[in-house]
């Protein structure tokens, strides 16, 4: 799949979230939305990464952003994952990887050495308007909010 680039218009979404209701990407117009796409809830990882947005949810909104994390887990695990660590921001199920595809994060990635297919981790920034103002592809659970807060001067 081909990565979204800086300009392009994000592709709209709607999907099922943590809490069984239905999230879209017009529910965020006219604010910046950081959009997430991680491999799977309650790994360590990911729980770290989740965690680090939950931690700088505060400064991020304060600055006009909303938060939405997106996987191909089942929204019953994402309950599971937004209860035990108190995530307060939308998670999205997405098990079809339909979005996961139409924002360049599914494909061929390396794992342990061996070239798999799944989720690639990434995040996308998206401007008032919807349109791609940052895009991150590959990047490390580990660091990785604190370096984007330094890129978007949160």
């Amino acid at each position: 799949m081909a990565k979204l680039e800086v300009g392009a218009t994000a592709p709209s979404f709607t999907l099922t979230a943590a809490d069984g209701t239905s999230v879209s990407l017009s529910d965020f117009a006219g604010r910046r939305v950081i959009v997430y796409f991680y491999p799977a809830a309650m790994t360590p990882g990911c729980t770290k990464q989740a965690c680090d947005f939950r931690d700088s949810l505060d400064a991020l909104q304060a600055e006009g952003f909303a938060v939405v994390g997106i996987s191909p887990d089942k929204p019953e695990k994402l309950a599971k994952f937004v209860e035990r660590d108190a995530i307060t921001f939308p998670l999205l199920s997405d098990p079809g990887h339909e979005v996961l595809e139409s924002y360049g994060a599914w494909g061929e990635k390396s794992l342990y050495g061996k070239t798999v297919v799944g989720v690639i981790r990434s995040t996308i920034v998206l401007d008032a308007e919807g349109r791609v103002e940052l895009a991150k592809y590959n990047v490390k659970a580990t660091g990785h909010v604190a370096s984007l807060r330094k890129a978007l001067k949160v």
